[in-house]
């Protein structure tokens, strides 16, 4: 009878705990949208996904690997932000979206970018392609070639500007990708995304993002619709040092694509965080080198490491490293040594090498022999 009752305690209390680590985890918004991807901006975690690899029109999102292309060009040098731009005729009558530049006119390369950023300028987008490239159809190339280097495997671009074509298409996933490289590899342009309206040729026109307005966490990126496209919106917000970034694809109206973008970026801000790990440097742990100038080495990271969970999960997070039975020097420093790999109830979120932080030189004939000695025990 005793030993029933210790049972059913142990069941109990085991019952309760299982149940006190369940969290409630609604399902992402229904917004209407034909496909969508939230991640997070620094891990790249996937928080909410519709159909993400699905290829659709992109209309001008198109534009995020135009600009993606220009800001390469500047840190190139190949441009500066003061060149002068002689518009071109076809740039002159681009159909659709203009901020209105005059054929024959010398436009600098920022107010250009703006124009294509803010207003959306398909003038502006073929004046910059043909400034850097020569003509719209080389530049497209180029940008064809980032895409493939950023992992872009599902999209193709004909144009600068996102004007229907059969063979100019991409993806949710593909998007989230460029819009993550843009924030992270270029932050000083892409602060422009957050202007709210610009003025070109006495012409004033407001940024087609109305989450500008609406909320104060969102600090960019970029809208885009044709009739094959519908609306859609790639849209990033930052709350408490947590990045989002959201991909809305093919919804009915400009109110749905922001109305389903707010929706997902506040799910996605309940529901999940990003925790630091480990910093990059910190010593994480203390291996030992034969045959070394040095007995111990350090080992960490070389980048922040970074994890994104649903909120509260932060505790349940386990840690496991696998490290070599026997390292042997020379060691250098950045090498990677062992392995550290960070899984929620029993998931993997995270596998990371470990590197040595500093050189590990071979030491002395007289260590070299030592250890040789000792490792036939080991």
């Amino acid at each position: 009878m005793k030993a029933r009752l210790l049972a059913l305690i142990s069941l109990f209390v085991a019952t309760n705990a299982i149940a006190a680590d369940i969290r409630p985890m609604p399902s992402p918004p229904i917004i209407g949208a034909t496909s969508y991807l939230v991640i997070d901006s620094k891990t790249g975690h996937e928080i909410a996904a519709l159909e993400p690899d699905n290829p659709v029109a992109p209309a001008s999102l198109t534009k995020l690997m135009t600009a993606y292309g220009v800001f390469h060009a500047l840190r190139e040098k190949q441009i500066t932000l003061q060149d002068e731009v002689t518009i071109s005729e076809k740039a002159w009558r681009a159909e659709g979206s203009r901020m209105f530049i005059e054929v024959g006119k010398r436009v600098s390369v920022k107010d250009l970018l703006l124009g294509m950023i803010v207003q959306s300028g398909n003038d502006a987008s073929i004046a910059l392609a043909e400034h850097i490239a020569g003509t719209e159809s080389v530049f497209a190339e180029m940008m064809n070639q980032y895409a493939r280097s950023l992992g872009m495997l599902s999209s193709n671009f004909k144009n600068v500007t996102g004007l229907p074509d059969d063979d100019h298409y991409s993806t949710a996933r593909d998007l989230s990708i460029l819009a993550r490289a843009i924030i992270n590899e270029f932050p000083e342009y892409y602060k422009w995304y957050s202007v709210k309206e610009f003025t070109f040729n006495d012409i004033k026109q407001p940024n087609r993002n109305n989450l500008l307005w609406r909320d104060d966490s969102v600090d960019g990126m970029k809208t885009g619709h044709t009739d094959a496209a519908g609306y859609c919106l790639v849209s990033s917000a930052e709350r408490d040092g947590m990045r989002i970034i959201s991909v809305v694809l093919g919804t009915s109206s400009s109110k749905a694509r922001i109305d389903g973008s707010q929706a997902l970026i506040n799910f996605a801000f309940r529901f999940f965080e990003t925790r630091l790990l480990y910093k990059a440097g910190e010593d994480i742990t203390k291996v030992r080198v034969w045959k070394s100038a040095n007995e111990y080495t350090s080992l960490g990271v070389l980048e922040d490491l970074y994890v994104t969970i649903q909120r509260g999960a932060y505790d349940s997070l386990e840690s496991v490293l696998n490290i070599p039975a026997v390292i042997v020097a020379p060691a250098a420093q950045g090498q990677p040594l062992a392995e550290i790999k960070v899984s929620l109830n029993g998931n993997e979120l995270v596998s990371e090498p470990l590197r040595a932080l500093a050189d590990n030189p071979s030491g002395s004939i007289w260590q070299r022999t030592v250890d040789s000695i000792s490792l036939w025990f080991e």
